[in-house]
């Protein structure tokens, strides 16, 4: 039987020192499992973020799928339209699209929450889809947009025709990069498009109406570009492989390379996530698949949301609710463990700093790493540069090149 490799994903692992005492939440939490293979196996940085890009999750997680951001990302909307199945015309413009809460959606207004007190899906749809109904940008007889729906406070905005015109070069800041800040400055941006402001003004308006039980009261269009095409994962590594996450950017970045997109009941994105779900789902998909990409948010959102002993608890349950059930099963197979990018305490957001990863498995020779780590894995001499050649560099490492 051919050997399995698992590549496990914890959204924003890594940190800087100071979030719990003076060490970062990774090497405050308790990784029992993580700890031993980084001590057994070998451990490194990887810069997964290009220069000159901006350390999203997109560009990051794109390079941990072995494809090279500088190539082939076009924008965060068109990979969560490629995990809705959404056919884009050449042409198209599509956005991602928030749902926020602001203070005032008006200068000198703050950008209270980038996800509208994590909003649930089953609140933020009937919303999106009253103002794709209602809104005269999207309806009337001069509408230039579409709203779609999609999960929690992540939606779509497509702009058909728009992929050459000047709003594709519209810099709108990413609402979870700006908590507690003015937004200002983006609404400056919207005002050199008075059709997209008008579009934004219009929701804005309709959510302040009574009636509405949610903290949403603002639409946040960013992240824009015409449609994502991707060379396919298997023909590129010889693998047959499959996605497992909640979030739309990993399932359209799999759907993209042509990879099984695998849901699984109640994987929310956060600390509550179903764990014991997505290590069945990777179970069985490994009975006659051979590479498994398993995704999970947590330790990211409680990195946006300023909370570090959030954060290493969701880090402590990637390890004995994800990797430890894994690696009890896969006892032969190669592991790659790592996160797309830092998403610090102190900075409530991405850092392109590289992050550190530890592959383990029969035949890998471990390279004095006492600990998982950002430290230990620094204190290596291991760098990976460019990150997507880190996928590569696994397979090679692990024999399956």
């Amino acid at each position: 039987m051919r050997r399995k490799f698992l590549f496990l994903v914890a959204d924003g692992m890594g940190g800087w020192p100071g979030e719990l005492g003076r060490a970062t939440a990774m090497e405050a939490a308790a990784t029992p499992v993580m700890d031993q293979m980084a001590r057994e196996g070998l451990t490194g940085l990887a810069r997964t973020i290009p220069p000159g890009m901006p350390p999203g999750s997109d560009v990051a997680n794109m390079a941990l799928l072995g494809f090279d951001p500088a190539r082939h990302h076009t924008g965060r909307g068109p990979i969560e339209a490629a995990a809705q199945g959404l056919q884009l015309a050449d042409d198209d413009l599509v956005w991602r699209c928030n749902v926020v809460s602001v203070s005032s959606y008006a200068p000198g207004g703050l950008m209270q929450d980038y996800s509208s007190g994590h909003i649930a899906t089953e609140q933020s749809r009937p919303l999106v889809e009253a103002l794709d109904r209602e809104c005269p940008s999207c309806s009337g007889p001069e509408a230039r947009f579409r709203l779609l729906p999609g999960v929690q406070y992540r939606h779509l905005l497509v702009q058909p025709g728009a992929a050459s015109s000047p709003e594709a070069r519209l810099a709108i800041r990413p609402p979870h990069d700006i908590t507690g800040q003015p937004i200002d400055q983006d609404l400056e941006a919207l005002a050199t498009i008075p059709h997209l402001q008008a579009l934004c003004r219009e929701a804005a308006e309709r959510l302040a109406a009574p009636g509405n039980p949610t903290k949403a009261n603002a639409i946040w269009p960013w992240g824009q570009g015409r449609a994502l095409k991707l060379p396919g994962f298997e023909a590129a590594t010889g693998l047959r492989g499959a996605v497992i996450s909640a979030v739309d950017l990993i399932k359209g970045l799999g759907r993209a390379a042509g990879m099984e997109v695998l849901d699984v009941e109640g994987a929310t994105g956060l600390l509550d996530t179903n764990y014991e779900g997505k290590v069945r789902a990777a179970v069985d998909f490994l009975q006659h698949g051979d590479f498994v990409f398993v995704h999970l948010e947590g330790p990211d959102e409680c990195g946006h949301g300023g909370d570090a002993p959030g954060k290493a608890e969701a880090i402590a349950r990637f390890d004995a609710r994800v990797v430890a059930p894994l690696r009890q099963a896969f006892p032969d197979a190669l592991f790659l463990i790592t996160c797309d990018h830092l998403t610090p305490v102190a900075k409530r957001t991405h850092v392109e700093d590289p992050v550190p990863f530890l592959l383990y498995g029969p035949g890998v020779t471990g390279n004095g790493a006492a600990m998982f780590s950002e430290a230990e894995a620094a204190g290596t001499g291991l760098s990976i540069d460019p990150g997507h050649t880190l996928l590569e560099f696994a397979l090679a490492k692990g024999g399956l090149r």
